[in-house]
């Protein structure tokens, strides 16, 4: 597999998306090597409590501990290989039991009992034996919260692979007065019939939401501005939908900046802070907080979109979160979340939870315009009709500083061209 020869810096090759290969190989150099998300610390809140997530093809459990921490297990018994946990969360008590041959660990993962411990007498299980112990992930540290594994002892530290996108949560805790949030425990789960890296090329994407979005966006403005012309007090959630279908000229005003990584920001286009009582009581809970210079400095970052590549989507002005979990080279799983700030008005949660659904939630007219796209680009790409995948739009006209990548022109393709850049190095080293 001849990878330097697939990607070129302003183009792919079409079997990126396609080969079940190089899925494989992905997993390997990738997701089973780089930080992944695996929760946030309010989903397992007390000891024994438990949260399923997949890790590359890895099974694992998020596992709240008795003294506090949070540790990250291989969801196999070392017995016979069977899963402890079938359910995708809950509480297993003080031990992980097996429902096979009912061994059990602490909540460590360590063995706390053998039963019939006679017959593996002068055999190499033994309790002494590491591997009679559930499976650790090498790595586990959190972020603001934000819980993440990786499955092998080397490479960068949690902070080091964030970078500069460390500010998606940093963005969405200062929105808090007590700078934390908590997980809302409804996930709305989409399985999307394309390969992953659709979905991580459209979310910074300037150029396409006045055409896909177009019939929302048109329909919400309509309404919009007839509101407005009878007096009416016009709600968020239309400027929401209708922010969508704003002109190629502003789109095109709005930068995006690419980090070492694959990483990346879209810079805000949306207007989100009205100057109406509900805005006016969440600014002065966090004045009171944080004293006015730091609240403006939280409420003033020019942030609409943050990704973590290859598989994070953050909208912290938002609290929406979406993470990817690839299944094969034309299925995704995607997992779409959203938080409240603790201590902060209801209404504010009331506005993340509105875009929630109206833009992020699988019964939106806007992400079912994304997954028909993508499943038909999966089709395409799967067909003899061409060999490449264009990225050379303003290709050569971006500005370069330190390793980032700052687009002159909002649609600028330098957001597919900076994931692939992170995706050979990946792929290659």
């Amino acid at each position: 597999m001849d990878l330097a020869r697939l990607v070129e810096p302003d183009r792919v090759h079409r079997s990126v998306y396609t080969d079940q290969a190089i899925f494989d190989a992905e997993m390997e150099k990738i997701f089973e090597r780089i930080w992944i998300y695996c929760g946030h610390e309010s989903q397992v809140k007390a000891p024994g409590d438990y949260y399923a997530v997949t890790i590359g093809r890895q099974p694992m459990l998020m596992v709240r501990q008795p003294d506090g921490g949070i540790q990250v297990l291989y969801n196999r018994c070392p017995h016979r290989g069977v899963q402890i946990i079938g359910n995708r969360q809950g509480n297993t008590g003080s031990a992980l039991v097996c429902s096979y041959h009912a061994w059990s660990f602490h909540l460590d993962g360590s063995v706390r009992a053998i039963p019939l411990a006679q017959g593996y007498e002068n055999t190499r299980l033994t309790r002494d034996n590491p591997d009679c112990a559930m499976k650790r992930a090498a790595r586990v540290d959190s972020y603001r919260g934000f819980v993440f594994a990786s499955l092998v002892p080397d490479g960068p530290t949690l902070r080091e692979f964030l970078g500069e996108a460390r500010v998606a949560f940093d963005d969405m805790c200062d929105r808090s007065p007590v700078g934390e949030v908590e997980v809302v425990p409804i996930c709305h789960r989409v399985i999307q019939h394309s390969n992953w890296k659709f979905f991580m090329e459209n979310q910074l994407d300037a150029l396409h939401p006045s055409v896909t979005h177009q019939s929302t966006g048109i329909a919400a403005g309509r309404v919009e501005r007839r509101l407005k012309s009878d007096g009416e007090n016009v709600p968020l959630y239309y400027h929401y939908l209708s922010a969508f279908a704003s002109s190629f000229e502003q789109w095109d005003k709005v930068q995006t900046i690419n980090f070492p990584h694959g990483h990346g920001i879209l810079k805000a286009y949306m207007g989100l802070r009205p100057n109406d009582p509900d805005t006016r009581e969440h600014e002065a809970l966090l004045e009171q907080a944080y004293g006015k210079e730091k609240m403006e400095e939280y409420l003033s970052r020019s942030i609409h979109h943050v990704l973590v590549y290859p598989y994070l989507s953050v909208q912290s002005p938002l609290q929406q979160l979406r993470c990817l979990r690839p299944i094969a080279p034309d299925k995704t799983l995607s997992e779409i979340w959203h938080f409240r700030l603790k201590g902060a008005p209801e209404a504010i949660y009331r506005r993340s939870l509105w875009y929630y659904n109206l833009v992020n939630s699988p019964a939106t007219m806007i992400n079912a315009d994304d997954l028909e796209n993508w499943t038909k680009g999966q089709r395409g790409l799967e067909s003899k009709g061409g060999e490449w995948v264009s990225f050379h739009r303003w290709y050569g006209d971006d500005r370069e500083d330190n390793g980032v990548t700052y687009s002159n022109h909002g649609t600028s393709e330098a957001v597919m061209r900076n994931q692939f850049r992170a995706w050979s190095q990946y792929m290659t080293s």
